[in-house]
């Protein structure tokens, strides 16, 4: 029960969050304004609805040291985004035809801290975090980074592959951070940075998603393997090795702060725990 309550507590603000950023149809200030709007009522709402469901304080969004967890994330998130832009530019599969539109940039940055923030609360503040209590870390992970790209398979021009990708390289990626830091902020300052860096500075496709440009107005070409073709970027491979790589060290860094949850096996009706994090 806890569980569902706390996904309809966070879908509801986001599912009427995002009605309003859609209804305004890209105009530049009220999408600002009604994506951010968003963003804050979804933390708001996942707050009060773990105080009342868990009887505690929800530590994982607690807004000390806020700034600082959302700027490293928001590094680390733009970073990788500019290495693996750079590396399809210089294979051939990334152009800049002049400048996009900073009003363009503008109405992005609302619906990305809509979508990165509403994200991050159900797929890692929710499932990632009650499914991790019963079968661990591991296995949580694996499981949410494949419903996390399973919900992206019905994005414009999206396929199997790109959902996988999506899975591994944000799904995982965006996992491991929570497990590295036990705090959202560092997850959703990255996947607001990625995405942002992709659509509203880059000018390329989010996700399959059409938007306006960004500052530069990019242009994807070539092999659609390297390039991520019409989804964009996440589906290219470039995206996919730098995503594991960022996971690996999340996780070694997880291991080696003790934060790896170890799963719990039943057998003979005795529990016995295996600890995957040694």
């Amino acid at each position: 029960m806890r569980l569902l309550a706390q996904i309809v507590t966070v879908s509801v603000v986001a599912f009427a969050g995002n009605a309003a950023v859609g209804a305004v149809q890209w105009n530049v200030w009220p999408t600002l304004v009604l994506g951010v709007a968003t963003a804050v009522l979804s933390l708001f709402a996942y707050a009060w609805v773990v105080r009342r469901t868990e009887r505690r304080a929800p530590a994982e969004v607690a807004w000390k040291g806020a700034g600082g967890a959302f700027g490293r994330g928001a590094v680390i998130g733009f970073g990788l985004f500019a290495a693996v832009i750079a590396v399809i530019a210089l294979s051939g599969g990334y152009r800049v035809d002049g400048w996009g539109s900073v009003s363009g940039a503008v109405a992005l940055a609302g619906v990305t801290a809509a979508a990165a923030v509403t994200e991050e609360l159900l797929f890692r503040g929710v499932l990632l975090r009650f499914v991790e209590q019963r079968i661990g870390t591991w296995l949580a992970l694996v499981l949410t980074g494949g419903l996390f790209g399973l919900a992206h398979l019905f994005n414009p021009h999206a396929s199997v592959w790109s959902s996988l990708a999506i899975a591994v390289e944000a799904g995982g990626m965006l996992g491991a951070a929570y497990v590295a830091t036990r705090n959202l902020w560092v997850p959703i300052g990255l996947h607001f940075a990625w995405n942002f860096a992709e659509g509203g500075i880059f000018g390329t496709g989010v996700s399959g998603q059409s938007a306006p440009d960004g500052l530069l107005h990019g242009v994807l070409s070539g092999s659609t393997a390297l390039s991520g073709g019409e989804f964009g970027p996440e589906a290219s491979l470039y995206a996919l090795v730098a995503g594991v790589v960022v996971t690996g060290v999340f996780l070694w860094l997880a291991r080696r702060r003790g934060q790896l949850v170890p799963m719990r096996r039943r057998a003979a009706g005795v529990t016995a725990t295996v600890s995957l994090s040694r």
